[in-house]
């Protein structure tokens, strides 16, 4: 499972490492050390995390997210898969984006809940790239 540093963390939720680093001090979110000293988030931690944090903050809509090319970098929160089709749904700071694609390209991409991803938004569709 991929884990995340405070910095990633704190990019992938839309926040300064600092208030990422007071609330894993608080024990809003559990962290580990790795070998070198570093404090780790596991994905799925920082998934269901990012859920509860969006959730509980008020919709602002003068907060900027996307750039010119309507990418969401964000953190996969939820995959559930059918036999040929499959839905991804991707935390991106405040947005919550869910694309609709073939079981074949979830697989192929090897997506899990709490990897890092960027959804593209074009017209009605959501794609998903792996980052």
């Amino acid at each position: 499972m991929q884990s995340y540093t405070i910095g990633q963390a704190a990019r992938l939720l839309g926040v300064s490492p600092d208030t990422a680093r007071r609330w894993a001090d608080a024990g809003r979110i559990t962290t580990h050390r790795d070998q070198g000293g570093r404090r780790l988030i596991e994905g799925r931690d920082l998934a269901a995390f990012s859920v509860e944090l969006a959730r509980a903050a008020p919709a602002e809509e003068d907060t900027p997210y996307t750039s010119a090319r309507n990418a969401f970098p964000g953190i996969v929160t939820a995959i559930k898969l059918g036999d040929v089709a499959a839905q991804v749904e991707i935390q991106a700071g405040p947005h919550r984006l869910v694309s609709l694609l073939t079981r074949e390209a979830v697989e192929d991409l090897g997506l899990e809940v709490g990897m890092e991803a960027t959804a593209r938004v074009k017209s009605t569709n959501v794609h998903i790239d792996r980052t």
